[in-house]
């Protein structure tokens, strides 16, 4: 197998089956009831342990530096920003989950659209499939969001 597809199946396949999933235990968690504040804690502490166990039996560089650091804290709070709105759909508008993964997990576009300008992206990628692409997602969460 080539770089180019095990590339793929390590960085787009196993996170999409590995957040479906998370979708789901959120929804769960919040079925058996918890609170926000608590719900985060325990995915933190659910993600220290992972990190540390990477940190491990990783071989890869462990280094850091001060912006890095921050820019990791920005991924933790803007993820945890984010799941907690999820939450407070599922659980105070009692939104089918269905309908909110989708609509969310538009958020590849935003990253695709960030990614082309901070990253000068636009030079190396082919950008009518991109875009093609891309209304596709807008055109899957309409139909989503009215079904």
């Amino acid at each position: 197998m080539n770089s180019q597809t095990l590339g793929i199946i390590i960085g787009g396949i196993m996170p999409a089956i590995l957040f479906g999933l998370s979708g789901t235990f959120i929804k769960s968690s919040t079925q058996a009831g918890i609170g926000i504040p608590l719900y985060l804690v325990i995915v933190g502490l659910g993600s220290v342990v992972t990190g540390g166990l990477f940190y491990l039996f990783h071989e890869a560089d462990s280094s850091i530096s001060l912006k890095s650091g921050i820019y990791s804290a920005l991924v933790g709070i803007t993820w945890a920003i984010g799941g907690s709105f999820i939450i407070i759909g599922l659980s105070k508008f009692q939104m089918p989950l269905s309908k909110l993964v989708p609509l969310y997990n538009m958020n590849t576009l935003i990253a695709v659209l960030l990614s082309l300008w901070l990253f000068a992206e636009w030079k190396t990628v082919s950008m009518p499939p991109l875009l093609l692409g891309s209304v596709f997602i807008v055109v899957g969460g309409i139909l989503v969001s009215n079904a």
